[in-house]
């Protein structure tokens, strides 16, 4: 049924409620274990699968139906990893931070926490551009010259970005990110 739904109608001019709620029961499931399969956290995949249908609502508009569900999968994909790599670069700061034996102390979860929401509070205030370039510096792991590619910008352009948006995260948080 999902398919003869994508074969009549290639491109949703507007995708209905209704055709958004048979794509929704047909794919739910298999992108959420999709995600599951990647990250190993029902909870993070149930999250996630949820966001992924957001995404599709969002982008109703410009969805080719011939395509939708290779583009479900792909930001499915994009969003585990950007969400594992969240959690790479929260590690990263905890294994600095401190000694890995109070690790597991209600006060050292407590300052974890605390800390996380401060530093996602600091990233979300910082200026779009300078976000941008931190977070694809920081989540997925890419070099300067490859920013400056996907950005059209030069090289010294993304490094004086980064260097004030490092610089307004030390003060704002008083810490090396």
């Amino acid at each position: 049924m999902l398919f003869s739904l994508l074969k009549s109608d290639p491109v949703f001019e507007e995708l209905s409620s209704s055709k958004f709620k048979e794509l929704f029961h047909a794919l739910f499931r298999p992108i959420r274990n999709f995600i599951y399969f990647r990250c190993g956290d029902p909870d993070m995949a149930e999250d996630l699968a949820q966001d992924v249908f957001a995404k599709l609502w969002e982008t109703r508009a410009r969805i080719d139906g011939r395509t939708v569900k290779a583009y479900l999968y792909t930001i499915a994909l994009n969003m585990t990893i950007n969400q594992l790599k969240r959690k790479q670069l929260h590690f990263r700061f905890l294994k600095n931070k401190g000694d890995d034996r109070d690790f597991d102390t209600p006060e050292k979860l407590t300052e974890m926490d605390q800390y996380s929401e401060r530093l996602q509070q600091v990233i979300s205030s910082l200026p779009e551009g300078g976000r941008e370039v931190f977070l694809m510096n920081r989540l997925e792991d890419l070099t300067y010259n490859e920013i400056a590619g996907r950005l059209n910008l030069s090289v010294k352009a993304v490094e004086k970005r980064m260097s004030k948006v490092l610089k307004i995260l030390r003060e704002q948080l008083g810490t090396e990110i």
